[in-house]
């Protein structure tokens, strides 16, 4: 079946779709409203219905209609909530002077932070310290609290890239406020359903500016993994349906570089992990 979800406005209209097959004009799209016949308008939907496990035969009976080069892209699911999480790589974790949690370090980010894959991350014009995080995301399936680690798995739909862009000067004032200025982050290209990536510690994690290899690390070095931050999210927040948890980012950040690295108009950011994708966004100032 189609394992990569994506949404995208079509007529003006937010709405859905699965990847099935590359060539040389990009992507070919199965559109999803028109294989489920309406019954989801959006990947959103979807996700809250609990629905990924069960649109598999109205896909893979369905005809790709769409290219992806026709598309306006939108991030994949907007979250009713991101969870964040700092310090997640040991390497990271010294490269900021933070010594390695004993918990999950969580924060939360706006969705009006995030754009879509292709679209321009925004430098705002307060500062020149936008700097770049590639981070694997995991999207919330099935609803729930105070999850057992051991049975987090279930309550998975699926993994994406995430791309949590932070203004550092304001960072050093304020946390929420560094990881949430308007359009400096991104999400996507699509949502990598949990049957057909069963165990993100197998992927590899890469951060690019304009090609240059800025960060590097297999997923299997996160402190937490995937699982325990679900269940230690669960603790303190309900978890729901397309809830987004961004598992931390590895060392090799523009700000603990030397010469110091910040994003500047015109650079193009690629956050890719092995077998889910490659998400893409540009820079231009505010």
């Amino acid at each position: 079946m189609p394992v990569k979800l994506l949404s995208f406005m079509r007529d003006d209209q937010l709405t859905w779709g699965a990847l099935v097959a590359r060539n040389e004009q990009g992507f070919d799209i199965i559109d999803g409203q028109q294989a489920t016949h309406g019954r989801f308008a959006t990947l959103d939907d979807v996700i809250a219905a609990e629905a990924i496990g069960h649109i598999a035969d109205a896909l893979v009976s369905s005809t790709a209609t769409l290219r992806s080069k026709t598309i306006n892209w939108r991030i994949p699911v907007r979250p009713r909530k991101l969870l964040a999480v700092g310090g997640n790589y040991a390497a990271h974790a010294r490269e900021i002077g933070m010594k390695e949690p004993a918990a999950p370090v969580f924060f939360s980010r706006f969705c009006d932070s995030l754009v879509a894959p292709e679209a321009p991350l925004i430098r705002p014009r307060v500062s020149k310290q936008l700097d770049f995080e590639g981070e694997l995301a995991v999207v919330i399936g099935k609803p729930g609290r105070y999850i057992d680690a051991s049975k987090a798995g279930q309550h998975i739909a699926g993994y994406t890239c995430f791309d949590d862009g932070s203004v550092r000067d304001f960072q050093k004032q304020s946390i929420e406020a560094g990881k949430n200025f308007y359009a400096t982050g991104s999400l996507g290209p699509w949502v990598v359903t949990s049957d057909e990536l069963a165990d993100p510690a197998q992927c590899v994690l890469y951060t690019r500016v304009n090609g240059e290899v800025m960060q590097s690390a297999p997923l299997s070095d996160l402190i937490h993994p995937v699982t325990s931050l679900i269940a230690y999210a669960s603790t303190f927040t309900p978890l729901a349906c397309g809830d987004v948890i961004a598992t931390g980012t590895p060392a090799g950040i523009g700000a603990r570089r030397t010469p110091q690295r910040w994003l500047e108009p015109g650079d193009i950011v690629e956050i890719e992990i092995s077998r889910i994708g490659v998400l893409r966004n540009g820079v231009t100032d505010e």
